[in-house]
């Protein structure tokens, strides 16, 4: 049991030992674009074994080097499609940034967007035999949380603490010390489809990296797009990505629910390029450059020059209004904000103190699409530009880099997780989460 344990254990550890080495990528794999950050860290990890609960390891200060996006291949609703063109990809942008950075990097970690995922709330008690709390009382109550059956070939990709009580003394953050009878917890669990995991874990070591760890794109984009005060308050991130759009519900600084649409600005190009007889291509450039979803009177008037490359001078030099374009573009925005409305409804979001909703990634960026999603999901709505970071060049600030920049964060500073914690050899938590052990050890 012990050994299916140690996975994940294994690939923290590997995390800390590529930060003492001063260096460590990120990958954001996407399914329309692929983004690298190499990150520098100015010295040793201030790592120590008595951190516990809440931000854990890596608070030492880190700036970027390095930077490279490229087209994304062999991608399809976040997920790998073809094996070989995904891998072109990644070995592209690694070797871009690392030209730019001026060092080798062998150790990365990456974020997934698609694998289906679910969140699962776990609880935990035990009593307390010394009347305090002390730190193998919290991994005691960590292992005691009932794990129910997630479902053939789901794999655990999160499981954090995210609340602790003792004596009913609820919202603390870190119970070690505290005095009482009883320690109770909640814990997020996050599991996806094995397969696709699988899948991202062997194309990375194709490209002869060390994998350091992997992460939800929906959590670490809710790190960049939130503040402060809006993951203590509660409030939701939603990441609009070409292949997937990303949910994830945050309240007292944890991530407490997570789940993606597999439905994204892809489909918005391909309506576009269908309903106006265009190549993909150039029905991305009109999304881009012309795109909107309040279409007014002016509109009506302006006309836009569809181009193209067919040989057909009649064909290439045709024209369309921008309110054409609007009226091809905003129903399918209205089943991806409905779809999004499912999802925040499964989350329980309307009883959250706060109900504050925050766009970000490729896709927030439509004209109107804040003012939409205020009549749609609510009125408390924003567009969300991630986090800045020392070293970032300008044109990697834009919403679409939230991902990547939010693993940057997560990898200087993760939120624990259960296997964070050293668990007493007979109390190894129950049932499918020693699944995510063997499939962590067989893979990393």
């Amino acid at each position: 049991m012990k050994d299916l344990y140690q996975g994940q254990r294994a690939m923290r550890n590997m995390r800390r030992q590529a930060m003492q080495r001063g260096v460590i990528a990120v990958l954001d794999i996407g399914t329309s674009k692929i983004a690298c950050l190499v990150l520098q860290f100015d010295g040793p990890s201030q790592f120590r074994e008595t951190d516990g609960v809440g931000p854990m390891a890596g608070q030492s200060n880190f700036r970027v080097i390095g930077t490279a996006h490229t087209r994304s291949r062999g991608m399809r609703f976040g997920e790998i499609h073809v094996m070989a063109e995904t891998e072109r990809a990644i070995r592209t942008v690694i070797q871009s940034a690392q030209k730019v950075a001026g060092v080798r990097v062998d150790h990365v970690i990456a974020c997934i967007s698609g694998a289906r995922p679910a969140s699962y709330g776990l609880a935990g008690e035990i009593a307390l035999s010394s009347g305090k709390v002390a730190e193998q009382d919290v991994a005691r109550v960590l292992a005691s949380c009932e794990v129910p059956d997630f479902g053939r070939g789901r794999e655990v990709l999160h499981a954090q603490p995210v609340n602790f009580a003792v004596d009913g003394r609820s919202g603390l953050s870190d119970p070690r010390e505290h005095a009482g009878g009883k320690l109770a917890c909640d814990m997020h669990v996050l599991t996806i489809d094995g397969d696709a995991a699988g899948n991202l874990v062997h194309c990375i070591r194709r490209c002869d990296m060390e994998l350091a760890g992997v992460a939800s794109a929906s959590y670490v984009s809710g790190l960049a797009a939130l503040v402060e005060d809006e993951q203590e308050l509660g409030a939701a991130c939603i990441d609009l990505g070409s292949g997937t759009t990303g949910v994830s519900v945050f309240i007292k600084k944890h991530m407490i629910f997570a789940d993606a649409a597999r439905i994204g600005g892809d489909l918005i190009t391909q309506d576009i390029a269908k309903g106006l007889r265009v190549s993909y291509s150039v029905a991305e450039r009109l999304k881009t450059l012309h795109g909107g979803l309040e279409a007014t009177g002016r509109d009506d008037r302006e006309m836009i020059e569809l181009g193209g490359e067919t040989g057909d001078w009649e064909t290439d030099r045709r024209r369309v209004s921008r309110a054409d374009l609007i009226g091809i573009m905003r129903p399918r925005v209205e089943e991806i904000l409905e779809q999004v409305g499912e999802i925040l409804n499964a989350a329980g979001f309307d009883y959250m103190p706060s109900r504050q909703i925050v766009l970000t990634g490729g896709g927030s960026q439509i004209p109107g699409l804040d003012a939409l999603a205020a009549r749609m999901l609510g009125q408390n709505v924003r567009i969300g530009r991630p986090l800045r970071i020392q070293g970032l060049p300008h044109n990697a600030t834009a919403p679409g880099f939230s991902s990547a920049i939010g693993l940057a964060l997560l990898t200087a500073h993760p939120q624990d997780e259960w296997w964070d914690f050293e668990m007493p050899a007979d109390q190894y938590a129950r049932g499918s989460l020693l699944r995510a052990y063997r499939w962590f050890r067989n893979n990393w």
